[in-house]
């Protein structure tokens, strides 16, 4: 099975991004991140794709806007990473 390129757009201080990293974690799962107020490049990634908030979790394709437990953990066994 190819493996699923995983991105985690977030900030410093955004209590659901830590909530995002620290699930990813948790799980095992090997992602990039990137802080949009330091990565300009990131930044206008994010911009490009419509999003007004972090955290932003791409995972392939497929966007995740915001902490959203119930449909990482379902993404996640669709794509066989739990």
């Amino acid at each position: 099975m190819k493996t699923m390129r995983i991105t985690l757009y977030s900030t410093r201080n955004c209590p659901y991004c830590r909530q995002a990293r620290q699930y990813l974690q948790s799980k095992g799962i090997r992602f990039q991140e990137f802080d949009i107020q330091k990565n300009i490049r990131a930044q206008k990634t994010l911009a490009g794709l419509g999003a007004r908030a972090v955290p932003v979790i791409m995972i392939g394709d497929t966007r995740v806007d915001g902490f959203d437990r119930k449909r990482l953990d379902g993404l996640l066994k669709q794509i066989g990473a739990v």
